[in-house]
């Protein structure tokens, strides 16, 4: 087999680790995409050199994980990671094992690994190590855990979430015995930080079969332990109704939000930990939808949504309606507009004050609204000349 250009930048680091008397391959998530014909962002290689023997064949390496084997090793300016085979003790936190032993077995590393699709080795001759028959799930679609698939959850109860994941990305089905296993062992995931949580489902929305993927954690009960979902079981089976597929993950948020809260966004968002950027823009967007489906489209409505909020909302209303979105129109719209920021208008508060001689007050901000919603819909040119003649025949100075 001959080795993908992207691995060959790889594979001085595992000849020299074989010159110097050490097993070497590559492993993990890589080995499974190279199989799929998925593109590939970092390769992983898994050694049966300890941490400390790594540290003494290498130059430039980093200690980014040593106390569970990981060593980064610096190639020509490319960093990869270098984890020695080890086999690991209970999880007593569902997450993280207590304490991890370094071992020389590739099979006794290989068979601590979450799925078989993720338990596939190979060495620098393009040769696979395939102990628990990735290679076969892989090309029946399957998802299906090393081993028993209740000893998996429970040592990593985050794999649960993984799983579905998985069927987004990648369009596979769970395995019936590691479907049950996650209807049984759900509640595992009470164990798991909300941070972990979002990070796996913004990965699930990111996916491709998002539909059968949100399906999955109806089914196994997943979505009972996820922050805000829990008695909100009918609004996520019609969000998996919808043709959520062609959304973004963003959308894909936003039309959540919608059909669990509509009004109260910011607290459902800050159950998930989202950071404050993204809750702003997810309950702008939620507020554009309202305003969309009361009264349709207009530049007034886009222009104070701003146009990832006008877009993302008009994908999000499509979708609610069943339809294709015309997104190119709503953003031509967007781009359409006289102005797209109230700094853009060209009258300040100093100008109405020098028209009117009045003394400061809200009502500089009210009249200064009303030109902006004027110049967006076009019933004056943005110039400070015509501005103000529009202001005195409307009686506003």
């Amino acid at each position: 087999m001959i080795i993908p250009s992207f691995f060959q930048q790889a594979l001085p680091v595992l000849s020299k680790l074989e010159d110097s008397g050490y097993e070497a391959y590559f492993v993990g998530g890589a080995v499974r995409d190279l199989f799929l014909s998925r593109s590939i962002h970092d390769v992983d290689i898994a050694t049966s050199a300890t941490p400390l023997e790594v540290k003494a064949i290498f130059t430039h390496t980093v200690d980014v994980g040593i106390d569970h084997g990981t060593i980064l090793v610096l190639h020509k300016g490319t960093g990869f990671e270098v984890t020695t085979f080890r086999t690991e003790s209970a999880y007593s936190d569902f997450r993280r094992p207590d304490h991890v032993e370094f071992v020389r077995s590739l099979y006794d590393d290989l068979k601590r690994r979450d799925f078989t699709m993720n338990a596939m080795a190979m060495d620098k001759e393009g040769q696979w190590i395939d102990p628990f028959n990735g290679k076969e799930d892989i090309q029946n679609g399957l998802i299906r855990t090393v081993g028993l698939a209740s000893e998996r959850f429970s040592e990593d109860a985050l794999r649960m979430l993984r799983a579905a994941r998985f069927v987004s990305q990648l369009s596979f089905r769970l395995e019936e015995q590691t479907k049950t296993a996650m209807q049984q062992q759900a509640q595992l995931l009470e164990h798991i930080a909300v941070e972990r949580k979002l990070a796996e489902l913004d990965k699930l929305l990111e996916g491709s079969n998002k539909k059968q993927a949100l399906t999955s954690l109806i089914e196994t009960g997943l979505y009972r332990f996820l922050p805000g979902l829990a008695d909100r079981k009918t609004a996520l089976e019609h969000f998996a109704s919808l043709q959520v597929d062609t959304l973004t993950k963003e959308q894909c948020w936003i039309v959540l939000s919608w059909l669990c809260v509509k009004e109260e966004v910011k607290p459902f968002l800050k159950g998930w930990r989202f950071p404050q950027k993204r809750i702003q823009h997810v309950e702008r967007s939620v507020k554009t939808i309202g305003q969309l489906q009361a009264s349709g489209a207009d530049d007034w409505l886009f222009f104070q949504a701003g146009r990832e909020a006008a877009v993302d909302a008009t994908a999000a209303v499509a979708c609610l309606e069943n339809r294709d979105p015309d997104l190119e129109q709503a953003a031509d719209r967007w781009n359409a507009l006289p102005i797209k920021h109230r700094q853009e208008l060209a009258i300040s508060g100093g100008d109405l004050l020098q028209w009117t001689n009045r003394s400061r007050g809200p009502w500089i901000k009210e009249i200064l609204q009303q030109a902006e919603q004027a110049v967006v819909r076009k019933d004056v040119l943005n110039t400070r000349h015509d501005i103000e003649r529009w202001l005195r025949e409307c009686n506003l100075l």
